[in-house]
């Protein structure tokens, strides 16, 4: 099942409330794909995926690591739990790991700066 189209797609009406000639239809490019909640877990889970253009993207679907920024450069810390969450407050009671989520790991709290559904890892920077 189609997930989401971007764009305008087939609506009849333009941005101020007029009415739009419809030029054409949905197009493949445009197709969504459904969210990837990347999830705190004791084995790690990539799965790669074919893209626009014959590229991959490895989504991640479980985590156990994530990638630290401290003073001293990267460091590979353990991920505890997810502490908060601002696309959804129940994330981090399901430990769902997005971008901008508050990790507790063993070196401290950290912010994650990456997309895991996306980019196929979780880096993030500490916060405490």
């Amino acid at each position: 099942m189609v997930e989401s189209f971007h764009g305008r797609g087939g609506t009849k009406k333009g941005g101020a409330g007029g009415k739009r000639k419809l030029a054409r239809g949905k197009h493949l490019s445009e197709l969504g794909r459904p969210f990837t909640a990347s999830k705190l877990s004791e084995k790690e889970e990539r799965k790669n995926v074919r893209v626009q253009g014959g590229n991959t993207k490895a989504k991640l679907k479980k985590a156990l690591y994530a990638n630290v920024l401290t003073k001293d450069g990267f460091k590979k810390a353990k991920i505890k739990r997810v502490v908060e969450s601002p696309d959804n407050r129940n994330y981090a009671r399901m430990n769902v790991i997005t971008k901008g989520c508050l990790i507790e790991t063993d070196i401290g709290n950290a912010k994650v700066t990456s997309r895991p559904g996306q980019v196929g890892a979780i880096n993030a920077v500490l916060v405490s």
